[in-house]
């Protein structure tokens, strides 16, 4: 008969010894598997003295019952231990150098866009906007532009190639219905967003229409695609003084100068009567400008008062309503206040440039 005190032992030795879970399973198939030397004595049991079966088949109960519980305890520890290493294998070294965060930036075009409106909201302006591509109506026509005004030329103005392209091309009195002898055009202002919101809406009327224009000029203050901010208010009472008032607070705000010197003078766009160009106070030390200092001046904008054609144009009634309008280069806003020399520089998607002149999005 089998000494089951020295198997137990023999046993244990093989499951302690084994060192991961592939070794432990082979010492358990060999004590406990189906030819295991465990369930081999089990098979010997039917040719034993009944009085010699009973007390030898419970002993074995009781040693495979103990094997099984000292194999599984082997196990869990072989699963902690094998854990343990993982961990120790996958933990991070606290001592290294953190790698650079890229973080996004809000552009110097978007952050002075939402400046501007920040600035002329509270004055109760609302943001309209219109599409790129204008007929020659919304973009020459209805603002006062004859077929033979400079800014239908060619060198100033993307055409595309639809019908006469360039000064001559007809005109178009139905806004739906442009003559097929009118070309279609890039905007080169958002005057068009005007004249669609009077042709849209009925007075009183005060809104601003920023977005992107287009005109064929390329140096280090002009690129072929430029932003602007325009400005429309149309009422029965207003005047010029309302639209010096509502510069003048707009420059000072944006700029941050209470006292800076604004000047009004005049000049002619065809679409204002009268019109103004308006000039800031700055000085100008070592060919740097600097704002709200010294005696000399710089223009940043124009306005005037909505011409009379215009308002005929849009079905507005020119002897009841009136209105002034301005526009501002967006770009040259930014380099003003930034102090950025180059407008190219925008749209060159240099890293470290907007990393230099953008803005955090927390506003730190």
């Amino acid at each position: 008969m089998t000494d089951l005190s020295t198997l137990k032992s023999e046993v244990q030795q093989a499951v302690e010894a084994a060192n991961d879970i592939a070794a432990l399973e082979e010492a358990r198939v060999s004590a406990l598997g189906k030819k295991g030397r465990v369930t081999e004595l089990l098979k010997t049991l039917g040719t034993l003295p009944e009085t010699e079966r009973k007390d030898f088949g419970a002993r074995i109960n009781v040693l495979k019952s103990e094997l099984e519980n000292l194999i599984e305890a082997r196990k869990a520890k072989l699963g902690t231990a094998a854990l343990d290493a993982r961990l120790m294998s996958e933990k991070a070294d606290v001592t290294l150098s953190v790698r650079p965060e890229d973080k996004g930036a809000i552009h110097p075009i978007s952050r002075t866009i939402a400046d501007i409106v920040a600035l002329l909201s509270p004055l109760g302006f609302s943001v309209a906007e219109g599409p790129d591509i204008e007929s020659d109506f919304y973009n020459f026509a209805a603002l006062n532009m004859p077929p033979d005004h400079p800014a239908r030329q060619m060198q100033d103005t993307f055409y595309l190639g639809l019908g006469d392209s360039g000064a001559g091309g007809l005109e178009s009195s139905n806004p739906e219905s442009p003559s097929p002898q009118a070309p279609m055009v890039l905007r080169t202002h958002t005057s068009p967003v005007q004249v669609r919101t009077m042709l849209q809406s009925k007075p009183p009327i005060r809104i601003l229409a920023p977005g992107r224009v287009f005109r064929r000029d390329f140096d280090q203050t002009h690129a072929p695609m430029f932003h602007q901010v325009e400005g429309l208010v149309i009422d029965e009472t207003t005047h010029m003084g309302h639209l010096k008032g509502v510069l003048m607070d707009f420059l000072r705000g944006f700029f941050g100068v209470p006292d800076l010197k604004v000047r009004f003078r005049p000049s002619y766009f065809p679409f204002t009567e009268p019109s103004a160009e308006v000039d800031i106070g700055c000085s100008r030390p070592g060919g740097k400008i600097k704002i709200g200092e010294g005696d000399d001046w710089l223009e940043v904008l124009g306005c005037g008062m909505v011409h009379g054609k215009v308002l005929n144009n849009c079905n507005i009634d020119p002897a009841k309503y009136q209105g002034f309008a301005f526009g501002m280069g967006v770009e040259r806003l930014a380099m003003l206040k930034y102090g950025i020399p180059d407008l190219r520089t925008f749209f060159e998607a240099d890293l470290r440039w907007l990393r230099h002149y953008g803005f955090s999005v927390l506003g730190d």
